[in-house]
């Protein structure tokens, strides 16, 4: 069925226990017995979700985990919200793609190519003003 489906080769989970849990909430069960407990459980995960994801948005410009804590507001949703708990599904299969990815020899010699190139340019244009202009800061270059 529909877990099993997003379940596949890129799990990162191996062994026996690599089956995903079931979508769905996982509040205690004599909270879904009652539809009023049930509903009024689920609007307070949604606030304290909410406002876990609202600090996570604050700190991206500011210090701090935005990324982090913003993922952590997804991750109380996902204790109650089957979209939320698929948006994570989605994040972790391309989180795990990219680092997959990223360990691939022929993108790590690629990446580190680049990054001589870049070091070698800099180094050049560096040396290139310490011969024209000596050591001078460039505010100071004028005098």
């Amino acid at each position: 069925m529909n877990t099993e489906s997003n379940g596949g080769p890129g799990t990162t989970e191996g062994g026996a226990g690599s089956a995903e849990q079931p979508l769905g909430s996982r509040a205690p069960h004599f909270i879904k017995r009652s539809r009023p407990l049930h509903l009024s459980w689920q609007v307070g995960v949604f606030v304290i979700g909410l406002a876990v994801v609202v600090a996570g948005v604050i700190m991206l410009p500011l210090p701090g985990p935005g990324w982090l804590v913003i993922f952590a507001g997804m991750a109380i949703w996902a204790t109650e919200f089957v979209w939320a708990q698929l948006v994570l599904r989605w994040t972790k299969r391309k989180v795990t793609e990219a680092a997959q990815k990223a360990l691939d020899p022929k993108v790590r010699r690629r990446n580190i190519i680049l990054t001589v190139i870049g070091v070698l340019i800099i180094a050049a244009l560096l040396a290139v003003y310490v011969w024209k202009f000596g050591f001078a800061m460039p505010w100071n270059v004028g005098e």
